[in-house]
């Protein structure tokens, strides 16, 4: 089932029951060429009278908001509806060239996306992974977060390994455990692909707070409402791209105010037109490369924007900073990610639909009751108990009790 304003795809099972629905609107597959390649996915619960989950799967625009590309109802999660929301998704979007998935740990996303999407790589998102910890290790969790965070965000193998050692003094369990992950998975100093700044899956708990309302609302009620959410958030995201004045996104724009601050105390000396050593506060000494945008902290290349010994150069040389990040984080690609609208339904009165969808019929999943033996009456509660009165019936002389 699909239509000209969406890819839309409807699964059922053999008896014609509904399994599965996928939606991803054409304003967000073309503004998605102008967003990092990076795929945030997460599963949410519903909470209709056929329950199911809801699967979603978003990416960041040029200011670091949300931008939606899909969502689906499935049963549950579980390895086929991930494979099959991963299949969808593939045939909606295809495969970016740096693509990257980054999810909590659940064990059906790792492989629906392994087996659909094998040459992609997939990061867990570092705040599931601490939760993960903590729950494990019960031991200085306080330091033991500080450390895990500052390893994960490293950008120096020799930092990574320090920190390590500092972690195995706290508790030298998590070290196997988290190769038993796998570095490439959280560590930017050990991934296999540029995921810039993305290490969590932030956004997507984001979009699931949106619509927790929305997730009581019966299926088509809440597809409506994800489509007119999508239509308004790229309606208001459009109207500030159009009248924003610097040159990269609000986020990328405070990044750099950032390191601009943290290089003015250090001091530059050219080594050519485009190779600079930068000595910082410390009196550490930074190779910048600007040509290749550079320099031997790593934090330049990784996160595509200026760091603080580049900013240092540019002020030195009196440069423009947006003309080094990542078009990804500029106005222009901003402004492209909204040129095409999210074109409003008109009234189901209205529509004029092909046979073959009138002759679709769905009927509604079957609902597995939910475990324990079912409550045959209301159950009351203690204030009820303690203020309860006994009276008399006046035609029957008993006792009634409320």
């Amino acid at each position: 089932m699909t239509n000209p304003g969406s890819f839309t795809m409807l699964h059922k099972s053999e008896d014609g029951r509904f399994m599965y629905v996928f939606v991803a609107l054409n304003a967000s597959i073309i503004g998605w060429k102008y967003c990092y390649p990076i795929v945030v996915v997460d599963g949410t619960f519903l909470k209709s009278s056929h329950r199911g989950t809801m699967l979603t799967a978003s990416a960041q625009n040029a200011a670091g908001k949300i931008f939606p590309l899909a969502y689906a109802v499935v049963d549950s999660e579980n390895d086929a509806s991930w494979e099959w929301f991963f299949e969808m998704f593939r045939q909606a979007f295809g495969e970016r060239e740096r693509m990257c998935i980054v999810s909590d740990s659940h064990a059906s996303i790792l492989r629906g996306a392994s087996i659909v999407y094998p040459e992609v790589s997939h990061c867990v998102c570092i705040f599931h992974l601490w939760n993960n910890i903590k729950k494990q290790f019960k031991k200085n969790h306080d330091w033991l977060r500080e450390v895990f965070f500052a390893m994960a965000r490293a950008y120096k193998i020799e930092d990574f390994n320090r920190l390590m050692q500092d972690m195995d003094s706290v508790d030298k369990r998590v070290r196997g455990y988290l190769f038993q992950v796998g570095y490439e998975k959280w560590s930017i100093v050990h991934s296999t692909i540029n995921r810039s700044m993305v290490m969590t899956s932030n956004i997507a708990e984001s979009l699931n707070a949106r619509n927790r309302e929305a997730r009581e609302l019966p299926i088509m009620s809440l597809l409506d409402y994800m489509m007119n959410l999508v239509m308004e958030w790229n309606n208001t995201n459009r109207m500030t791209a159009m009248s924003t004045f610097i040159g990269v996104g609000k986020k990328y724009h405070e990044v750099l105010k950032e390191n601009s601050y943290l290089s003015q105390k250090m001091t530059v000396r050219p080594s050519t037109d485009y190779v600079y050593v930068v000595m910082d506060a410390e009196q550490r000494r930074n190779i910048v490369c600007m040509q290749k945008r550079e320099c031997s902290c790593k934090q330049f290349q990784v996160d595509e924007i200026p760091c603080p010994h580049a900013m240092a150069v540019l002020d030195y040389t009196h440069m423009e900073a947006p003309k080094y990040c990542s078009a990804y984080y500029t106005k222009e690609y901003f402004k492209k990610t909204y040129e095409v609208p999210v074109n409003p339904l008109p009234d189901e009165t209205s529509w004029d639909l092909p046979t073959e969808v009138l002759d679709n019929v769905v009927l509604p999943p079957i609902v597995k009751g939910k475990p324990g033996r079912p409550t045959k009456s209301r159950r009351k509660g203690l204030y009820e108990y303690l203020y309860t009165e006994t009276v008399t019936c006046g035609l029957c002389g008993a006792c009634v009790r409320y």
